[in-house]
């Protein structure tokens, strides 16, 4: 009843949806040549022979299954991926770093039944792969209706949501038990989703520790390096709205010990860049997005650029990655621990618990209540450079301990598609 009621409201709200597409454009989050993807339309033909469609919701999502692609395409060279995303930052990332012969990008459709059964009906996939927890109601069952297997892939639940889905059992059983695999993130995530009456839960481990390390090529770091100087320096990373405030807080708590100091703020979004500027009043502020360098003294350089985030992480490495300051969940601690960076965070970040709490356990990462706290530990990590490298090797060997996961996962996908 519920998912019937589900799907009734979906439709209604079609004439509101597109709506929604054209404010999106306005704001740059959607391609204006592109809209009609969002409605289930596609100009690029279906590729011949099995096709296996993978759906992330965005850049973090995206990344860390870019091995997955990697080896499926190495195991299969024939075979063809549609992968499907819903932001712009994640189709630029695809088109910069998934280059291999035979995938395809699309927009995923907004879920309403009958965009979804036209963008079904076009690419006809063999296999739907879910990334953690991209649940769309209508999509899954038009697939199940079409007899598509569907997998859910690097599966993560907090409890919170498992709270939340527990008040409707019987939608949450219909979903979750539709799934012909579950591969789940940790035992805790298996056990709630089995509650949840997921059948077929396995547990391989975390793509996200098995992610390549992002790009940063070693002339550009140089670059960077040689254009900060000797100067003392951090870096605030995947920052969100209502953490600008403490970044500048902090800088001003470590000037008067750091004369030179430079903060480097990255964004989460890059569109926010002359807003992130703006809330560092009274500092001397740069943006990379205007071609600027960092400032000539003690400064703020907004690196409000796309897919140079791995550029940073590598030439600074004392770093605090954001969306946990703020009630959010946390952004990707694994990408600066890869790269050999000393890390903090804030106490919001559930979206990546169990990666926090396996660098915590082993020296790699700290959390901090609030800017003050911040402060205290970026000031003690400049004045102890031993300290922040110990950090940062303890860090990468945890970030680095599932390297062959992509390729088990691979061959467990292969196994459920059609021979060519």
């Amino acid at each position: 009843m519920i998912a019937t009621l589900y799907a009734a409201a979906a439709g209604l709200a079609t004439p509101g949806l597109r709506l929604l597409l054209a404010r999106r454009l306005r704001r740059g989050r959607e391609i204006a040549a592109r809209l009609a993807e969002r409605r289930g339309l596609a100009d690029t033909p279906r590729p011949q022979g099995p096709l296996l469609w993978l759906h992330a919701a965005s850049v973090g999502e995206s990344v860390s299954v870019l091995p997955l692609l990697a080896e499926l395409h190495q195991a299969a060279p024939p075979l063809a991926v549609l992968f499907t995303t819903g932001t712009v930052t994640s189709a630029a990332l695809l088109a910069q770093r998934a280059q291999h012969g035979g995938m395809v990008h699309q927009f995923v459709p907004l879920d309403v039944p009958r965009w979804a059964r036209r963008f079904l009906d076009h690419w006809r996939p063999d296999l739907a792969v879910f990334v953690e927890s991209e649940i769309w109601p209508n999509l899954l069952a038009a697939a199940r209706c079409r007899g598509i297997p569907t997998v859910l892939l690097n599966a993560r639940l907090s409890a919170q949501s498992h709270a939340r889905w527990r008040r409707l059992p019987g939608f949450a059983r219909a979903l979750f038990g539709g799934f012909a695999l579950v591969l789940a993130q940790s035992e805790g995530d298996a056990a709630r989703l089995r509650a949840l009456g997921a059948g077929v839960v396995e547990v391989p481990g975390n793509l996200k520790f098995a992610a390549a390390p992002l790009p940063a090529a070693a002339d550009q770091v140089a670059a960077l390096r040689a254009g900060i100087g000797p100067r003392p320096v951090w870096l605030a990373a995947s920052t969100h709205p209502g953490e600008d405030a403490a970044v500048r807080a902090v800088h001003l708590a470590l000037v008067a010990h750091h004369p030179a100091l430079l903060t480097v703020v990255v964004p989460r979004h890059p569109e926010r860049g002359a807003a992130v500027a703006a809330a560092m009043g009274g500092l001397a502020v740069t943006r990379r997005a205007l071609r600027q360098g960092p400032p000539a003294a003690a400064g703020v350089w907004v690196a409000d650029t796309l897919g140079e985030l791995g550029l940073f992480y590598a030439s600074i490495g004392v770093v605090f990655v954001g969306g946990s300051l703020v009630a959010h969940g946390g952004q990707n601690v694994l990408e600066p621990a890869r790269l050999g960076c000393a890390v903090a965070v804030g106490r919001w970040t559930a979206n990546f618990a169990e990666p926090v709490a396996a660098l915590r356990a082993a020296g790699g990462l700290v959390e901090v209540a609030d800017a003050a706290a911040l402060a205290a530990w970026v000031d003690a990590i400049l004045r102890d450079p031993a300290q922040r490298a110990a950090m940062g090797s303890a860090a990468q060997a945890v970030a680095t301990r599932d390297a062959d996961l992509p390729r088990r996962i691979a061959a467990r996908l292969l196994a459920m598609l059609p021979a060519a």
